[in-house]
């Protein structure tokens, strides 16, 4: 049995589970790249300095991203892994590979001085609400876009976020809800001024509704909604949002750094590590703090100069 081979029964059989976007992700890594260097190989005798030299290619020749190079690294290793637990292989020959180092990049969020011009290029817009909730709470596009009225309780001041709106990865693909990124459901309980610009949307919504008469539809109860009640598109309101942030000279921001923003302004505001985790939807509290470690060390070194304060407060009293 060669190596592609293998792939082909493995990406069939043995991603019982797995999100569809993730068995597309790993067949175009083992399509494009791990077939055509590796595929015509007998899987018995693939070895490691073999599966390193692809690796290396890979950087060198190809100049792919060491992100992108874990990423197709991972899929092979997976699919190997799983040789070994049927007895095809004795041992995982990429298990001694060394990955070429994934430096983090700097995040971009918006400067609290940017912030009031950010309001104030937004009002009016058509999808002001949807940065507004966005920038406050931290969920990622799919999530907001996703979002529907059961999961917003006013009463108690919560938000529960269970599923994101995706789009199918094909010619002609639909638009449907899939599971969260790390299929963990939470709830949230955002600022008070989030839940009231959720209500004031709501009115606004209705408006919407009897206006569009008999041409409204929103059987799903998104909350965010063109004019006739069907979903926003995800790219339309990307790209508005680029528009907006090159009019405050910040190109490079992207729609995911609202997220990134609101992450960094909780742990400033005063928020632990473990609710900025949580609500943030990240899998462990470990992952938060290696994306915004930087952040907790600017908190410590203020919290020091605090405490310089208070230190020389006492030994001013006694003197």
């Amino acid at each position: 049995m060669t190596v592609s081979q293998w792939l082909d029964i493995w990406l069939v059989e043995y991603l019982g589970g797995v999100k569809d976007t993730t068995i597309r992700s790993y067949t175009d890594h083992t399509k494009n790249h791990i077939k055509a260097a590796l595929g015509a190989i007998p899987l018995q005798k693939l070895n490691t300095h073999t599966v390193q030299g692809f690796y290396n290619k890979l950087q060198r020749v190809k100049e792919l991203s060491p992100k992108t190079i874990k990423n197709i690294h991972g899929v092979l290793h997976a699919a190997l892994k799983q040789a070994v637990l049927i007895g095809y292989l004795r041992m995982n020959p990429t298990d001694a590979c060394v990955l070429p180092r994934v430096e983090r990049s700097e995040l971009t969020i918006l400067p609290e001085t940017s912030m009031s011009d950010f309001f104030s290029l937004i009002h009016g817009h058509k999808y002001e609400t949807v940065y507004f909730i966005d920038l406050f709470t931290g969920m990622r596009q799919g999530e907001i876009l996703g979002l529907t009225w059961d999961c917003v309780d006013f009463e108690r001041g919560t938000i529960q976020i269970n599923k994101q709106l995706q789009k199918e990865r094909k010619a002609g693909g639909q638009y449907r809800f899939v599971s969260l990124k790390n299929d963990k459901t939470r709830k949230i309980t955002p600022a008070l001024s989030v839940m009231q610009r959720l209500r004031e949307h709501k009115g606004v919504q209705s408006a919407l509704q009897l206006k569009a008469g008999q041409l409204w539809s929103n059987p799903q109860e998104l909350v965010f909604t063109n004019e006739l009640g069907g979903h926003l598109a995800p790219f339309t309101v990307y790209k508005h949002f680029k528009r907006i942030v090159k009019g405050m000279e910040l190109p490079e921001a992207r729609f995911h750094d609202l997220r990134h923003s609101y992450a960094v302004a909780a742990l400033q505001s005063g928020d632990d590590i473990k609710t900025v985790q949580e609500n943030l939807g990240h899998h462990t509290a470990a992952f938060t703090l290696d994306v915004y470690g930087h952040v907790t060390d600017r908190m410590k070194q203020a919290s020091s100069a605090r405490m310089e304060q208070f230190i020389k407060g006492i030994k001013s009293c006694k003197g």
